[in-house]
């Protein structure tokens, strides 16, 4: 069984979460490049998990197109992570606040995986700055 644990976090708070499986890390994705929906009024107290926020990543920004490569990235290790019979992996996403950006592709890439992969991985989500949202 592989475990995949995925994180939002922020960059000026915490960093990039420490791996507690030992095995040294794995993805960090760096959201900041994409365009920060924090900076609009109606959106500064929502996070990616709220609609409006994910209504202007999906249509105002590059954050379809960045998902995407993501998934092309994160496929290949899982792949060849179950068939080699690894048990954990890591993927954080990461942005200024760790509100709005890594949240939103936290939760976008973990309905991906469990798609994709119904057997065989385990999804944990840990919303770092937002434990409100921690599933």
């Amino acid at each position: 069984m592989l475990h995949i644990d995925i994180h939002s976090f922020s960059y000026k708070k915490g960093g990039i979460p420490k791996d507690q499986s030992g095995n040294g890390g794995g993805f960090a994705f760096d959201c900041r490049g994409i365009l920060n929906p924090g900076r609009i009024e109606e959106y500064k107290i929502q996070t990616g998990n709220d609609i409006g926020v994910q209504e202007y990543l999906e249509t105002k920004t590059e954050m379809p197109k960045f998902l995407e490569l993501i998934k092309s990235l994160v496929s290949i290790n899982i792949d060849d992570y179950l068939a080699r019979g690894f048990e954990n992996l890591q993927i954080n996403f990461g942005c200024t606040g760790g509100q709005h950006r890594s949240v939103y592709s936290a939760i976008k890439i973990a309905e991906f995986i469990k798609e994709k992969y119904p057997n065989g991985t385990v999804i944990t989500i840990h919303h770092d700055e937002q434990p409100q949202l921690n599933q």
